[in-house]
């Protein structure tokens, strides 16, 4: 697609630069100029993202010229990335208004497509303008506020790491059994470090576990939220219909092309495949696995075969003998009644910030950051 097509030059010109790295020529795309990618590496981008640079393209042409962007935004390309262009600019995507169908105008732009818009536009000024720091806007994530006080959590670490000996762990005639205290301050010390969720927990394996217990593998399946056409629809600037029918397999009209590409948003969109994450496991972390895999191995020794499960169970139950693989269920379950007597044990204790009742709570309550991520397959 030329940027002649652009009513104004500095559109014009940042089509002009997308096409270097992105070119709408099939026959010129194996030539097309590298971008900078994570920590500056210039890479070839992605089909995937080539049509996120052109959406982002479209917004802009759709922009510039309205009464919210400053004027001079038209004239020249550098005049994109100034701090006015680009808050008018984002503040113009966010509520919806730049959207290609007409009949879409409004709608508030998904999280995901927010993140989307503001990787292009990384990619974009690194392009348009390289010797300028430009300062780019910020998604606002939506959700639940943390139940567990960041500023309190070194001192719920300190604390793991003393309860994850072998004094007694009772009050009052309340207590927790050796076993599932292990289990259970293992069980938190690594939903702090990792965000899992308890069916990440369950999923978790020995083997997941790095040398020296310096690092713990967690497989993210992310949660699906509906079928997401609305968002894939978007993203390809077609009508949400087609994306319905394309899925269904009764738009015989849809391209070859076109139908791959849907398949392939909507897989992305709905999180199709695992994704590997390993996150450093801070000292109470290896404390109490340390404590917890001693426990675990005398529960597994009588077990034939089934002995890859980190978390396991320490009574019989109706699933089995101990030593099995806890469910997700379970170990809700088990977190819940252990985290009541241990907020109970620990009530009035110097530095003790109550933990919630429910895993997704505490999950919420913290934001990791991963060493690395693979993609599964």
């Amino acid at each position: 697609m030329s940027g002649q097509q652009y009513s104004t030059p500095s559109v014009r010109q940042l089509a002009s630069v997308v096409e270097r790295v992105a070119p709408r020529d099939p026959a010129k795309w194996d030539g097309r100029e590298k971008a900078p990618g994570a920590g500056g590496i210039p890479v070839q981008v992605s089909e995937q993202r080539a049509r996120q640079l052109w959406m982002v393209v479209g917004m802009y042409g759709r922009a510039v010229g309205r009464e919210e962007m400053p004027k001079r935004a038209s004239r020249e390309l550098a005049q994109l990335f100034t701090p006015p262009a680009l808050r008018a600019f984002w503040a113009l995507a966010v509520a919806g208004q730049l959207r290609h169908w007409e009949k879409d105008v409004g709608k508030e732009l998904p999280v995901a497509s927010q993140r989307a818009v503001r990787d292009c536009l990384k990619v974009l000024a690194s392009l348009s303008v390289p010797d300028r720091l430009v300062k780019l806007p910020r998604v606002e994530e939506p959700g639940l506020k943390p139940t567990v006080d960041p500023r309190q959590l070194t001192a719920v670490y300190r604390e793991l790491v003393d309860l994850a000996g072998s004094s007694p762990l009772e009050r009052d005639g309340r207590g927790i059994r050796a076993q599932e205290r292990a289990r259970l301050l293992a069980m938190v010390s690594v939903v702090l470090d990792t965000g899992a969720r308890v069916g990440e927990l369950e999923r978790m394996n020995v083997d997941d576990l790095g040398p020296g217990l310096g690092m713990v593998r967690v497989v993210r399946r992310p949660q699906r939220a509906g079928k997401g056409y609305e968002e894939v629809a978007f993203r390809l600037g077609i009508a949400q219909s087609t994306v319905s029918k394309v899925m269904a397999g009764q738009d015989a009209r849809a391209s070859h092309q076109l139908a791959h590409d849907i398949r392939r948003e909507v897989e992305e969109v709905q999180g199709a495949g695992p994704r590997v994450e390993r996150y450093e496991l801070s000292h109470a972390a290896r404390v109490a696995l340390e404590r917890w895999l001693d426990v675990r191995q005398s529960l597994v020794a009588d077990i034939e075969g089934g002995k890859s499960a980190l978390w396991v169970t320490v009574l019989q139950s109706k699933a089995g003998p101990p030593g099995i693989r806890i469910r997700a269920q379970g170990l809700g379950q088990s977190y819940a009644r252990g985290v009541n007597v241990l907020n109970w044990l620990m009530a009035g204790q110097p530095g003790w910030e109550p933990l919630p009742v429910r895993m997704e709570q505490l999950r919420r309550a913290v934001d990791p950051m991963p060493l690395e991520d693979e993609e599964g397959q």
